[in-house]
């Protein structure tokens, strides 16, 4: 598909997922025949739509040089951060002089491996004549309760909920500025709350719920079979 700006991936992947209570960060657990973050670097790069992806990676990560994928051209290996902004400014610093001011950065999740074509296509299309940008996301179908320790408080409202997923698109220089200014901000989960601490509002594009984060142990099992019947 044609694009009239130029699209560039991002991928932290300096975390080390304690959740999975594994012997390794979860991006390195085996799924599918593969590591988790080989299958989500695949899908990016397949998809055609980008210029390249920068991968940020721990500097003392042992296991990210053993893989084929990091040795891959349009791939650009950048150090890591203590936190995931950290992480995503310093591949924005990795395509510095070769991403324009104006082009779009797609962040995405080393533990989203279950991503398709369909989604990056639809929002690269969705968003790119948006001012700001915006992210894929999931309406919650739940109901939802606001707890105070383990007592419900009050039903939240789930028509003005949605769950973020990636990828958050944003153009490079606003994202790379944004982040720069709210950096070291406990408050700046995702890309989108950088914008939003600043004043934009991010548009949401709605995605496949397959898109699945690998949080849990359990998730492998999910994710194998999202990727079966994808195909």
């Amino acid at each position: 598909m044609n694009h009239t700006k130029k699209c560039w991936a991002v991928v932290p992947a300096a975390g080390v997922g304690k959740r999975m209570q594994a012997d390794r960060p979860k991006q390195y657990l085996p799924l599918a025949g593969k590591t988790v973050i080989e299958h989500t670097l695949a899908r990016l790069l397949q998809s055609g739509a980008f210029q390249a992806v920068a991968v940020a990676i721990s500097i003392e990560d042992p296991y990210w040089p053993e893989l084929d994928i990091s040795q891959h051209p349009n791939v650009i290996t950048a150090p890591g951060g203590k936190e995931r902004a950290d992480s995503v400014l310093s591949a924005l610093k990795a395509l510095e002089g070769k991403a324009d001011e104006n082009d779009w950065v797609l962040v995405h999740d080393a533990a989203r491996p279950c991503l398709t074509t369909e989604d990056i296509h639809l929002q690269i299309d969705s968003l790119k004549n948006d001012t700001v940008g915006g992210i894929l996301a999931l309406s919650s179908h739940d109901t939802l309760k606001h707890v105070d320790g383990n007592c419900i408080t009050t039903t939240v409202d789930r028509k003005h909920i949605w769950r973020a997923l990636t990828p958050q698109m944003f153009k490079y220089g606003m994202l790379r500025d944004a982040l720069q200014q709210t950096e070291g901000n406990p408050a700046i989960t995702d890309e989108a709350s950088a914008l939003e601490l600043l004043g934009f509002q991010p548009k949401i594009v709605e995605g496949r719920p397959d898109n699945i984060k690998i949080t849990r142990p359990e998730d492998l099992a999910l994710a194998q079979f999202y990727m079966e019947q994808q195909t």
